[in-house]
């Protein structure tokens, strides 16, 4: 394995970041918190017009079936430019969707969400603030052919405008990954309501209820009762995804920080002339160098249809911690210019730190590691 881009994955990298640079200036990404949106729908369609929103998806439905680790440049360089489109909730369902769906499901909703014109999310995220299986507790109870949902799913981001959101839903009670089915909802059904929430980051997160919502047969992913691998091969996907994300916005934060040593003056010399200020910066550089490095081994490894779960859990821990360090930091170097609402780097600071709180802390995913190591020793 070479976390390491290569020709390929570096021309790739280039073009989106030239592109991003060119459209996605802090000044619309400004414009588009100030208009309370999550979507700047000129970019989403400069996206799907790039064929980016199926970089990852089946040629058959207009993807480019591109492998993983060049999807996690995607959300590198989203994150680096701060883009303020639904990218990850709308790929993350979509990936899941093409992995575990059947040809009808496909074909019903991925021409279209790889087009644009059909937007969509995923939940996870009911009472108690943890990562496994155990999370899942919405009730879906067999009516007829369909099943009525009962329940309620928080945190659930890109809502506001998505069209279908998938929902793992537990169609046998227990606390186990067995009995867990992963179905499609319509987000105008009957019975289903949001209340929408704003973030840290400038975007929105939903709470949405579920009441007596009815579903048929042919929303459900796969077998009933046998869903258990797809609920956590969409949670590990938007677990990984949202690091690179982290890692892309954190590594521009830290960039802005550099650069600014370099220029800002103190005592008739650049500030980062001063040993202290040049640690800050080495250790900025070498912590998100470690949270990109652990984001793209996890990435290589779950494209190859390994079990990356340890690898996911150690980059989400390691990228919570120490990209919020380097912000930190960053910030520090700027001094009180970065709490200033009008200069820019506070944008980068508020959505790294936002996203960093999504998905499960440090200690929900050391305990993931703790659990599957655990496991492994017993095994042998």
């Amino acid at each position: 394995m070479d976390v390491l881009l290569d020709d390929d994955e570096a021309l790739l990298r280039e073009a989106i970041r030239h592109f991003f640079e060119a459209e996605c200036t802090p000044a619309r990404v400004r414009d588009a918190e100030d208009g309370g949106t999550d979507c700047d729908a000129a970019l989403w369609s400069q996206l799907a017009e790039l064929g980016w929103l199926g970089l990852a998806l089946p040629a058959l439905h207009g993807g480019a079936e591109a492998p993983l680790p060049q999807l996690g440049l995607l959300f590198e360089e989203a994150g680096r430019a701060l883009a303020p489109v639904p990218l990850h909730p709308h790929t993350v369902a979509s990936v899941i969707l093409a992995c575990h769906g059947n040809d009808e499901q496909r074909a019903r909703h991925l021409d279209e969400a790889i087009a644009g014109t059909k937007r969509l999310s995923w939940a996870w995220s009911e009472g108690r603030p943890i990562v496994d299986a155990a999370a899942i507790q919405l009730q879906a109870v067999a009516d007829g052919n369909g099943w009525r949902l009962n329940g309620v799913k928080h945190f659930v981001d890109g809502f506001d405008g998505a069209d279908v959101c998938l929902v793992p839903v537990r169609t046998t009670p227990g606390d186990g990954p067995s009995g867990l089915s992963l179905v499609l909802v319509e987000t105008d059904a009957e019975g289903v309501s949001a209340q929408m929430h704003p973030t840290l980051a400038g975007d929105s997160q939903a709470s949405i209820t579920f009441d007596n919502v009815y579903i048929g047969g042919d929303d459900v992913l796969g077998v009933p009762d046998a869903g258990g691998a797809a609920c956590q091969a969409m949670f590990d996907l938007a677990v990984i995804l949202n690091c690179a994300m982290i890692v892309g916005a954190s590594r521009r934060a830290v960039e802005r920080a550099v650069d600014h040593a370099k220029e800002r003056e103190a005592f008739g010399k650049p500030i980062g002339q001063f040993q202290a200020i040049q640690h800050m910066c080495a250790n900025m550089i070498t912590w998100v160098d470690g949270a990109e490095l652990l984001t793209r081994e996890a990435l290589w490894i779950l494209s190859e249809a390994q079990d990356a779960r340890m690898n996911i859990a150690s980059a989400k821990a390691f990228t919570n911690e120490r990209c919020q360090a380097a912000l930190r930091e960053a910030n520090q170097i700027h001094g009180g210019l970065a709490q200033v609402r009008e200069y820019d780097q506070q944008l980068w600071y508020r959505r790294a730190a936002a996203w960093s709180m999504r998905l499960g802390t440090s200690l929900e995913h050391r305990r993931t590691i703790s659990r599957l190591l655990a496991l492994g020793a017993s095994a042998a």
